[in-house]
């Protein structure tokens, strides 16, 4: 039985209730601030740019493991075979195609082409284009097997020149890939695990390969060195690291060809990639070398900048620095670095790496990380190319960018959530191209959730607004259409 609320103490229950839900408003203001980002639909300012290629081609794990599906849903724009098919290392490098080096060059037996053949044959299958890194893969062996300095560069620039014959003419039963860019090696400047010998042999190297391949071949595009350390970055002011410095005055001097530069940054601040950027163009530019392209082409989260918890030998750290890595902070991580890349001068960069690995897009068992739907909301954007302006939020924290899809009649939008403290956007979009009703997808990518669609609205205004929670880290994308 309840026993009554006496008259007497309604007035003061109101007044607490009141209180209440007052104080809940105000608490919910100051934990939730609001970000507003403004779409304008009716100012166009460029293309959204494809620069999300990866390393690593779809065949994983010794052939146990095909994420070509989720490849082909990516609409890969180039993969870099550096590391290829780990853990098998029987494809790609040098000394598994070309395993006797003192034999002849001229001879169509003297190369095992097969398993590289079919590596290269999975990665066109899924409509991404290729970037050979001739070469050798890192090795973390305290044995050195491979990755030693050639002991004739001469004989090794024969060699390369017999891959790209055998994948862009036909030559020993191979093929018409018509393959473009080749890089030569791959960050010599650390040591064992990748060369054996200084900066300046692999500048000789670099040399002799490249001269060779532009002779032969001089609509093909040539670079490097796929730096492992850019230098120091004050802002987007770029001190170039030794190595990277005597490359480029090495190339300068020399007169080499250097069709494109390539460098590597893993980390966990998002504006560095794209500040760098902006420093290494200046660099080249300085040392004539206006029309180098740039390539990132190894780059991803390093939780805290930790590599300790990568080498350390600490199975559970390693797990966990994994883990941030492949989930939810990564893919946002990913998301403002792609969305970044839209005001910077890059040409392409490739994410380390596409496969199953531990850097990977996907777990071991070929099954996607946060990270590869980080990806599919960029792929989002760029079948919408039409750029359109975006205004608001804060680079590195909370970024955007939209575009328009070819016939204009849908718009997309991709908000990432690295670390900002407002946590509920407001996206008013203005100058819309159509009249009469129009819907709204919200799709959501956070700690429980892959990208999924969390719901939908319909709006009657030409300027409308669409209010969403997105705590750090989220990826937020939006579909607007003709209802």
């Amino acid at each position: 039985m309840k026993t009554p609320l006496p008259q007497s103490l309604k007035p003061f229950l109101a007044v607490f209730i009141a209180g209440t839900l007052l104080l809940t408003a105000l608490s919910h203001a100051i934990v939730c601030p609001a970000a507003e980002i403004r779409v304008d639909a009716g100012r166009k300012i460029g293309t959204i740019r494809a620069i999300h290629g990866i390393n690593g081609g779809p065949i994983c794990y010794g052939g146990i493991v095909n994420v070509s599906q989720y490849h082909k849903t990516l609409g890969i724009p180039l993969t870099r075979i550096h590391d290829a098919n780990w853990p098998a290392r029987d494809a790609v490098d040098i000394h598994a195609i070309f395993p006797n080096f003192s034999a002849d060059t001229d001879s169509p037996s003297s190369y095992h082409f097969a398993p590289t053949d079919d590596y290269l044959k999975s990665i066109l299958a899924v409509g991404s284009g290729v970037m050979y890194r001739l070469g050798e893969s890192i090795e973390h062996t305290p044995r050195k097997y491979y990755v030693h300095k050639p002991p004739d560069f001469d004989q090794w620039a024969k060699i390369c020149l017999g891959i790209i014959r055998h994948y862009n003419e036909g030559w020993a039963d191979g093929f018409h890939f018509n393959l473009r860019y080749f890089e030569i090696w791959n960050e010599a400047e650390i040591g064992a695990a990748q060369w054996n010998g200084s900066s300046e042999d692999y500048y000789r190297l670099y040399a002799t390969a490249a001269k060779a391949i532009k002779t032969r071949y001089p609509k093909l595009l040539v670079g490097g060195p796929a730096a492992a350390g850019l230098g120091q970055l004050d802002g987007d002011r770029l001190t170039p690291a030794p190595h990277l410095r005597g490359f480029v005055e090495y190339c300068q001097k020399q007169s080499l060809p250097l069709d494109f530069l390539s460098w590597h940054m893993y980390g966990a601040d998002p504006t560095a990639p794209v500040r760098a950027t902006a420093g290494l163009r200046r660099v080249l530019d300085e040392h004539g070398f206006q029309k180098t392209e740039i390539h990132l082409n190894e780059w991803n989260y390093l939780p805290n900048n930790d590599w300790g918890a990568v080498f350390g030998r600490n199975g559970a750290r390693m797990q966990k620095s994994f883990e941030d890595a492949g989930g939810a902070q990564g893919a946002a991580f990913v998301a403002c670095v792609l969305l970044g890349f839209q005001d910077a001068p890059i040409d392409m960069a490739n994410f380390y790496t596409g496969d199953n690995g531990c850097w990977g897009l996907f777990n071991v068992f070929g099954v996607p990380k946060k990270t590869y739907h980080a990806f599919r909301a960029f792929k989002a954007l760029v079948d919408h190319p039409a750029r359109v302006a975006v205004e608001g939020g804060a680079p590195g924290e909370l970024n955007a960018a939209a575009g328009l899809s070819t016939d204009g009649r849908e718009l997309a939008i991709v908000v990432s959530n690295f670390k900002s403290a407002n946590q509920r956007i407001e996206l008013v979009l203005q100058n819309l191209p159509w009249t009469g009703p129009i819907a709204s997808e919200l799709l959501l990518l956070d700690q429980s959730r892959n990208l999924e669609l969390i719901r939908k609205e319909e709006h009657h205004d030409r300027t409308i607004k669409i209010v969403q929670d997105l705590p750090a880290p989220g990826v937020l994308l939006i579909y607007v259409r003709p209802r």
